[in-house]
């Protein structure tokens, strides 16, 4: 086996690197490079190139582009543009712009994971012979005892991404390799400037990459103008307090720019898509303990039937990319798979993903996840 854990010689080994024009998908290119394996690197222009040609702290669009095939250009590796942007716009943007319009919370990221970047570029990469799909993210992969390929929590706790990849499946693990799992941004930064990347201070993109500075209304505004209309804000014992210019505006948990006043501080609890209602109240009533999930993808060690029946299966999840696991059971029942937050979590809103982990060690394995369905804070439920 070589270090791709591929029964071929490096040189032998065609690795496609997914090339976005950062920092961590350059220094993967760059290590396979040395390596001696043979590299293609691929980037995909996912929207308006000509938007996002002077937009800092974009992915996949402007700059990127040309930092990307200038770093392929100093590795000596061929290096390939492929035209993304209406499958993107399939895929990621049209969903997010739905999503939002319903009263979710969407995360685009894990849509391009699960569509453009690990089915359609997975498909390219097999097209051009090669043995493996790498990419920059900072996620560990091995060999399991039954030799399947398990998900791990990567070594640099602050740069975990396994919340963005749970989605993805047994086959695409198999093909997928991720080099940056077990190194620091600091060590992977270090790498850069060794091999005298010019990117190597690059800062790290920031912003959902079609979104501008965070505006997501301004995409659904555009996509949906029908979907902007007025409706009352409504605190949770009845009273209207005011009104609003459609619920696109407002995420759960929000408490600034309602624009209404109040003696107390004031939270989104619900949305009411429907009614085209903003439900708010006071922070404890936006604790959740019980969540129910869609599009569950399970990578535990056994058949989630099994494990998860009856009383259920401890394990922790996180509900939101930025916080740490909390202990959770999962559990099958007649109509779909709940998760019991033992702790309760605040601001838990529909659309966002709930990824399950087998323990709470640093390096843990993820066992999968799923989308989050339907979130009823403890104040509104029964």
């Amino acid at each position: 086996m070589n270090s791709l854990d591929i029964a071929k010689r490096p040189e032998d080994t065609r690795v496609v690197v997914a090339m976005s024009g950062g920092v961590d998908s350059s220094v993967v290119a760059g290590v396979l490079a040395r390596q001696g394996y043979d590299v293609l690197g691929v980037t995909l222009q996912l929207y308006d190139h000509g938007e996002a040609t002077h937009r800092k702290g974009a992915c996949c669009a402007g700059q990127d582009i040309h930092d990307a095939r200038r770093v392929a250009a100093a590795l000596d590796i061929p290096h390939y543009v492929l035209d993304y942007e209406q499958r993107f716009k399939n895929a990621v943007i049209t969903p997010f712009a739905n999503a939002y319009q319903q009263g979710e919370t969407p995360v685009p990221c894990i849509a391009c994971n699960q569509s453009v970047k690990f089915v359609d570029l997975m498909a390219v990469a097999q097209d051009l012979g090669a043995d493996a799909l790498a990419t920059g993210h900072y996620v560990q992969s091995r060999l399991g005892e039954d030799g399947q390929r398990q998900l791990f929590r990567p070594v640099d706790a602050e740069r975990d991404q396994t919340y963005f990849l749970f989605a993805t499946t047994q086959e695409q693990l198999a093909y997928l390799r991720f080099p940056l799992g077990g190194l620091s941004k600091a060590e992977v930064r270090e790498l850069a400037r060794d091999m005298g990347l010019e990117i190597a201070e690059k800062h790290d993109s920031q912003d959902i990459c079609f979104v501008p500075q965070g505006k997501y209304a301004d995409i659904i505004r555009k996509m949906h103008p029908e979907a902007i209309q007025q409706g009352e804000i409504v605190h949770m014992d009845g009273r209207v307090l005011g009104t609003h210019e459609g619920i696109v505006n407002y995420t759960v948990g929000q408490r600034r720019g309602l624009g209404i006043a109040a003696s107390d501080p004031l939270y989104v609890v619900k949305l009411e898509h429907r009614d085209s209602r903003v439900i708010v109240g006071p922070r404890e009533a936006l604790k959740t303990q019980t969540v129910r999930l869609r599009d569950v993808n399970w990578l535990g060690p056994q058949q989630l039937e099994a494990m998860a029946a009856g009383n259920g299966v401890p394990v922790e999840v996180k509900v939101r990319s930025t916080r740490s696991p909390q202990p959770a059971v999962i559990q099958m029942r007649e109509n779909g798979v709940y998760v019991t937050l033992v702790e309760g979590e605040y601001g838990v809103s529909p659309g966002q993903a709930c990824v399950f982990y087998a323990d709470d060690t640093p390096t843990s394995e993820v066992w999968g996840g799923g989308f989050i369905a339907e979130a009823v804070p403890m104040a509104l439920a029964g």
